[in-house]
């Protein structure tokens, strides 16, 4: 149905899945298709916190002349559907599927229906279904290059293999033309080659490497060796049906200001006016992200005996689960303080801002006054990391956010890692915590490390300006999806 409408601008549908993580970069390449390729695009968002997701792809569009259309498909209900402890794949991946049925039968519906889908990692079920609409499937991965080379080559390992050497021997895992994976950077799906986890891991892995393309976000010259193993004829193209496209960094800027969040930014910007430049180290886990009480007591000790001047976004704590908020990311809140050291807010108010919940990061990070980033290593902020010029902590919590600061800290020596007794699971102490903060903020190795930031930054914003290494991946992705599109026709 979907090839009926050659003779107009190709038409990409992008669904979403729930996560800030997922939904921040799928706006901005709907974005990118939309206003520098020439396509039409519609949004199928599918999220567990409506309000949190209309502000923030309105923060990401609202000064766009012409913005991608948004279908919120209605919430499902999965609470029967799921166990009594849940993980949080099984609930991201329970509530897209129950979503297909509304997708498919908004798309139905649709006058000018959809030439082609895109889907994130945890979309792919929805794959047959468009080939089964005559649209063709393409795959987004919301990451780094080095991460998705895993997930293509992973169903072409053998999972006894991968028990033997990674698991019990602690061995690297190898990915054909890229870094191996170190045992204390693996993923936790990882650690059980022959659970449920990795074999749902593997099943996806062959849907994305039987898609029509894989779309990731990042670019050349931040991971050559990855991105030229994926490449056309790279070691790993063997694996995957359509081609991959390096097409990031698909970021949010400081031309996207939220318009929501007037007072927060006044306060924060405020007090960020007042500091000298590249003196304050903003502190944040990500929207998904928790820790322990314990955890975050240690955290505001190091702060406070790091001496250093702070900007910290607390979260209240959540026992034994560091993806805990992931379905829970609204902004605002009164973030009571109890959880933190007496006296620590009073002690450290000319120091630092603690601010619960929520604040506007892309403005923090950009920011003359910020000079370092306590970061979870989510994706999306390392890549807002880098627009903003900041040297980072590297505090990984949870999927492959120990890969990326693997990365960050030995491949790009832009950050410092974290360690101490949370390398076994434990809590980093406030000893650890001072020190790091002042490697990257009073001493000359983090004056260093911002430089190669900023050269990364110069990269990153020459592949993405037109005729960048991103900037033609996404006209040759328009291009290549075009020309299937037709063949297809005329073949019907």
């Amino acid at each position: 149905m979907a090839t009926a409408n050659n003779d107009k601008k190709p038409h990409a549908a992008i669904l979403t899945s729930p996560g800030m993580g997922h939904l921040i970069p799928e706006v901005e390449l709907g974005k990118s298709l939309l206003t520098q390729h020439a396509f039409d695009v519609t949004i199928f968002l599918i999220t567990t916190d409506l309000a949190t997701a209309r502000s923030q792809i309105h923060q990401q569009t609202s000064h766009l002349e012409t913005a991608p259309n948004v279908v919120e498909l209605p919430q499902p209900d999965v609470s029967s559907k799921l166990g009594p402890d849940p993980s949080l794949y099984d609930r991201i991946i329970v509530t897209m599927t129950e979503s297909l049925p509304s997708l498919r039968s908004f798309i139905l519906s649709m006058k000018h229906p959809p030439s082609l889908l895109v889907v994130d990692l945890f979309g792919t079920e929805a794959i047959p279904m468009a080939r089964d609409l005559g649209m063709q499937p393409f795959v987004f991965l919301t990451t780094s290059a080095w991460f998705s080379a895993l997930t293509i080559h992973l169903s072409a390992m053998d999972p006894n293999q991968v028990e033997n050497t990674h698991v019990k021997n602690r061995g690297p895992l190898p990915i054909p033309g890229c870094e191996p994976i170190q045992f204390e950077d693996t993923l936790e799906a990882l650690l059980d080659p022959l659970g449920p986890i990795y074999e749902g891991y593997s099943k996806v892995s062959k849907v994305i490497n039987g898609s029509d393309g894989i779309l990731i976000n990042t670019w050349q010259d931040l991971e050559p060796s990855a991105t030229k193993a994926l490449g056309d004829s790279g070691i790993l193209r063997r694996f995957t049906n359509g081609p991959v496209y390096p097409v990031g960094p698909l970021v949010r800027t400081l031309a996207d200001r939220d318009t929501g969040s007037v007072h927060v930014d006044n306060k924060v910007m405020q007090w960020l006016d007042r500091q000298p430049t590249e003196s304050v180290i903003y502190v944040s886990f990500g929207s998904g992200g928790t820790m322990s009480e314990a955890q975050i007591r240690e955290l505001a000790w190091g702060l406070e005996l790091s001496m250093q001047r702070f900007v910290w976004v607390v979260r209240p704590p959540i026992e034994g689960d560091a993806s805990g908020a992931y379905f829970d990311v609204g902004i605002g809140g009164d973030g009571s303080p109890e959880y933190l050291p007496k006296g620590f807010v009073e002690r450290t108010k000319e120091l630092g801002l603690v601010i619960p919940m929520w604040a506007p990061q892309v403005e923090i990070l950009g920011h003359a006054a910020t000079g370092g980033f306590v970061t979870h290593c989510g994706w999306n902020s390392v890549l807002e990391a880098i627009f903003g010029g900041v040297a980072m902590v590297a505090w990984p919590l949870y999927s492959e956010q120990k890969m990326n600061a693997a990365m960050l800290s030995k491949e790009l020596g832009v950050a410092v890692r974290a360690r101490g007794e949370a390398e076994g699971g434990g809590v980093v102490g406030r000893d650890e915590i001072a020190r790091v903060v002042r490697r990257v903020m009073a001493e000359e190795e983090g004056g260093a490390m911002r430089a190669k930031v900023n050269e990364l930054k110069a990269s990153a914003e020459k592949a993405v300006c037109e005729f960048g290494s991103s900037y033609e991946s996404l006209r040759q992705f328009r291009t290549y999806s075009r020309a299937a599109s037709e063949a297809k026709a005329r073949g019907a």
